[in-house]
């Protein structure tokens, strides 16, 4: 390992590395998350999961928080904005013995969250966040973390509050995206938010926002000394950027490593999802797996309209083996 990759203790537990998957709604589920295991990512996180749905014990809920038979230390990311949900969510977490860690989200832009006060919601209203980490640090038998934006606004940067917030109810690890939310994805990640987090507390802080390869991530280790770092959308059909990034040197896959990435990850889709479920799933991380290389519009489209996975995989054989 080099400077910049390092195992990292959270709480009680030790983290092989500190280069982590990020949740993403609709993106990692157990496939994916599997997928990007085989390149050894030190955690990777599940999708969002609601508090308030664990309330009417939804089974897709519950499904979002299943975790793989290889995927240890875990990390269940949840979200809401009552304190009482929350604390009920996280005892009926405390019961299931695959989860180490349950991360709070307190950073999801999608307006659909935000109006109800959730995700990034959180960011306007703080003495909510100090009363659900107090709480969710009390009822937890699991690492408790927070994953959060620079703030909400211009006027709403808030992201050192919270870091304090977090660290004095004992949450054990935060991790700062570089963005308000009214930025989303927009722009670049502001850099010097994360690094005056890093100043600002002892637990480990974790760089969040536009890493892509391993010239971003020294970036990020460099202008902020954060304790690790999260990749989210640099991921994305680009599963090979956690060995990039641990061997710090750039890995470009070739076409056919690209194929034989996407038929493993439609196998692994296929035991996870009925096939309909899979094939629709699958059709955005195909296009990821495809995007830059020659004639991938055309494929995309065949793909996206096939309405079988062997139609699908007759596709891209026909592809791979003729471009």
């Amino acid at each position: 390992m080099n400077s910049y990759i390092k195992s990292i203790k959270i709480g009680n537990i030790n983290i092989q590395n500190n280069v982590y998957l990020a949740p993403m709604a609709g993106v990692t589920d157990i496939p994916f998350r599997r997928i990007c295991r085989k390149f050894n990512p030190g955690l990777t996180y599940t999708e969002m999961a609601s508090s308030k749905a664990m309330e009417y014990e939804s089974q897709k809920t519950i499904k979002l928080m299943q975790i793989d038979k290889n995927e240890r230390p875990s990390v269940v990311q949840i979200f809401g904005s009552n304190k009482d949900s929350i604390s009920n969510m996280i005892k009926w977490i405390n019961e299931n013995d695959d989860i180490d860690i349950i991360d709070i989200n307190m950073g999801c832009p999608a307006p659909k969250l935000v109006k109800n006060g959730d995700g990034a919601g959180l960011l306007l209203d703080l003495k909510n966040i100090d009363s659900i980490l107090n709480e969710a640090v009390k009822v937890s038998k699991k690492i408790v973390t927070v994953k959060t934006r620079k703030g909400f606004d211009e006027e709403h940067i808030t992201a050192v509050e919270v870091a304090k917030i977090a660290q004095n109810n004992g949450v054990s690890q935060i991790t700062v995206h570089g963005r308000t939310r009214n930025e989303y994805y927009s722009g670049i990640a502001d850099l010097d938010i994360i690094r005056r987090v890093k100043e600002s507390v002892k637990i480990p802080v974790i760089g969040n926002g536009d890493i892509v390869d391993v010239k971003s991530a020294i970036n990020m280790f460099e202008k902020t000394n954060c304790d690790g770092i999260m990749i989210g959308r640099g991921a994305l059909g680009n599963p090979w950027i956690f060995k990039s990034i641990l061997n710090m040197k750039d890995y470009i896959p070739t076409p056919m490593e690209k194929y034989e990435m996407i038929l493993e990850h439609i196998k692994f889709a296929l035991e996870f999802d009925d096939e309909k479920t899979a094939n629709l799933k699958l059709r955005k991380h195909i296009a990821w797996y495809l995007k830059g290389m020659k004639s991938s519009t055309q494929v995309k489209d065949k793909v996206n309209r096939a309405n079988s996975i062997l139609e699908v995989k007759d596709i891209l054989k026909d592809y791979f083996f003729n471009i």
